[in-house]
């Protein structure tokens, strides 16, 4: 009987699907994209935080809004200071769920979608995006794309500029280099 439970164990610590179930990046990269005639607004942040049960199909991201960066200072001051209003609503977040579990034994790209809670500027919404989940010899990455109305968030676009700025705005995730944490 010991030897059942001596090779039982064996078996789990060398089968990696078995034994971790959750993972991380410190990299995930969000952007997101605005388009008029009159000027394109992009911003980039590449220090997101996501976390992935992949047993469960939960993952949560976080990220600081102060580290979104701009093709001009002026767009990233305005950004935080009258838009987002960053020292007030330090972090924007997803809470949510995959529509069906992953697995990192077969290698290839799943198309899913994702459903949970979107947190920007202190409101929350629900939301449902797709996702492309794709497996590398155990190595996981996904992305996204979707988009968002800032009014839908409370993000107030003064008049004078409401025609620089697209009624919806387009995010994109890009989270690669997970890494097991248990």
């Amino acid at each position: 009987m010991k030897i059942l439970i001596v090779i039982g164990a064996l078996f789990l610590s060398a089968h990696p699907g078995l034994q971790k179930t959750k993972y991380y990046t410190k990299a995930a990269q969000i952007s997101f994209y605005s388009s008029t005639s009159f000027e394109n607004i992009e911003a980039h942040n590449k220090a997101a935080v996501a976390v992935w049960d992949i047993a469960s199909g939960q993952i949560d991201f976080s990220v600081l809004i102060k580290g979104f960066e701009f093709e001009k200072a002026l767009m990233k001051e305005h950004f935080n200071e009258n838009y987002l209003e960053s020292d007030k609503y330090p972090k924007a977040g997803f809470k949510g769920k995959l529509n069906k579990a992953v697995s990192l034994e077969t290698d290839g790209t799943q198309n899913l979608t994702a459903t949970g809670e979107l947190t920007i500027h202190g409101i929350t919404k629900k939301i449902t995006a797709p996702v492309s989940v794709s497996v590398k010899q155990g190595k996981l990455s996904a992305t996204s794309v979707f988009t968002i109305a800032p009014e839908d968030y409370g993000i107030k676009i003064p008049a004078v500029v409401r025609n620089n700025i697209n009624k919806e705005i387009q995010i994109k995730i890009n989270a690669a280099n997970f890494i097991a944490s248990n």
